[in-house]
């Protein structure tokens, strides 16, 4: 493998907008950033890079950060909903850590070893809270609270590595995909609060007066 990212617009002849080299082997983690502005790749040379689609270098490899703390294959990635330029990834089984990244400055914010390979990462939409889903030893999907990294909960049941992740659009519910031949649905993260209505603080002139219309 060539460790080739290729950004296409499928909408143009010349679709290949730009190309992008800087890992060695196989890229297996992609995932673009709410803005659309950065991309983050990991790969099985245990690898981390930050490319920005905004930049007008010409050359194939001016990545924005290099990251190379991992010390096993990079294929969990997710961008934080809640704060634009914070990046979770997360290494194999080599690896099985979990890490913070500031895309901003480059640095680590944070760092926690799960104890298993760490095989892909999603945010709660509603709550300050990450879902991590593993390989050997347990294959199990772990609930996390962000910042703290306080373990909240482990849901069992595959029998082989999680290799996918996927929420539904209200963000309530997880479905988990595994080598085990299974897809699994996790009402893991709950239905999202109703904002109750602030009365207005200057009521309607009359509003106690009983109306027919």
């Amino acid at each position: 493998m060539d460790g080739l990212i290729i950004n296409n617009d499928v909408r143009m002849r010349s679709h290949i907008v730009k190309t992008y080299r800087g890992h060695s082997h196989e890229v297996c983690g992609l995932k673009w950033s709410a803005s659309g502005r950065h991309l983050a790749s990991g790969g099985n040379d245990n690898l981390l890079y930050i490319w920005d689609r905004s930049s007008t270098a010409s050359s194939t490899n001016q990545w924005l950060h290099r990251f190379e703390d991992h010390r096993a294959a990079v294929k969990a990635l997710a961008w934080c909903p809640f704060q634009a330029d914070l990046l979770a990834s997360g290494g194999g089984g080599g690896d099985q850590c979990i890490k913070f990244w500031n895309t901003h400055t480059g640095a680590c914010v944070g760092s926690v070893h799960t104890g298993s390979q760490v095989s892909a990462l999603l945010w709660n939409k509603n709550e300050r809270e990450l879902l991590s889903s593993h390989g050997f030893t347990q294959n199990q999907l772990t609930l996390w609270k962000y910042p703290s990294m306080v373990k909240m909960a482990e849901l069992r049941g595959h029998t082989s590595r999680v290799l996918f992740m996927a929420q539904s659009p209200d963000g309530c519910t997880v479905a988990s995909a595994s080598s085990d031949e299974t897809l699994r649905l996790w009402n893991v993260f709950g239905t999202p609060e109703v904002k109750k209505k602030v009365p207005k603080s200057n009521p309607e002139p009359f509003a106690h007066v009983n109306r027919i219309r």
